[in-house]
């Protein structure tokens, strides 16, 4: 497992050393010792989540507020996204800054989003399965998100907008400047 440290404060991209042959592969996708030593974090995962998605489809920009705040662990076991988190800490110096990266079956890329970032994927591939683990439940009370297009982000999604797919939900979060913030 390799650990790089973001330019946002305790947010990690991780790569694991995938062992290959005529078989296929095979690689430790999370070690919950080696994490906490190569991160300096102590995180318990309580729950794991799975969608399946096609070209275009947006999820996000999602994330929960106060005690129901989550850390999660996302990769791609299948096709290819873009996964992008926000800083939502006001009390960061990369408060309002965001991070895009590649994630595909092929790189076994994960990315580690901390407490306090919205979190959202773009799809793509022609299909795509997205797994992540949180370290808190869902709760539908306290789920909330900032709306993917908003301009004052600047996230470039690399489709044209009308490629996407979005759900009701997702296109009507509310803008960044309108958003619940962490401490």
């Amino acid at each position: 497992m390799q650990v790089e440290q973001t330019f946002l404060k305790d947010c990690f991209i991780i790569k694991d050393t995938v062992l290959t042959d005529s078989r296929g592969y095979f690689f430790e996708s999370f070690n919950q010792k080696k994490f906490q030593e190569l991160t300096g974090l102590a995180v318990n995962f309580v729950q794991d989540n799975q969608s399946k998605s096609s070209k275009g489809v947006i999820r996000g920009l999602h994330y929960q507020q106060g005690n129901y705040a989550q850390a999660k662990l996302v990769r791609v076991l299948k096709g290819k996204v873009l996964d992008v988190v926000v800083d939502l800490r006001k009390s960061s110096p990369t408060f309002g800054k965001h991070l895009a990266v590649e994630l595909t079956e092929d790189n076994h890329t994960q990315l580690f989003v901390p407490r306090g970032f919205a979190h959202g994927f773009v799809v793509l591939s022609n299909e795509t399965i997205f797994f992540y683990k949180c370290d808190n439940y869902y709760s539908k009370e306290h789920d909330t998100g900032i709306y993917f297009k908003d301009a004052s982000l600047n996230i470039n999604w690399q489709l044209a907008d009308e490629e996407f797919i979005v759900s009701e939900k997702d296109a009507h979060l509310p803008m960044f400047k309108d958003a619940v913030y962490f401490p």
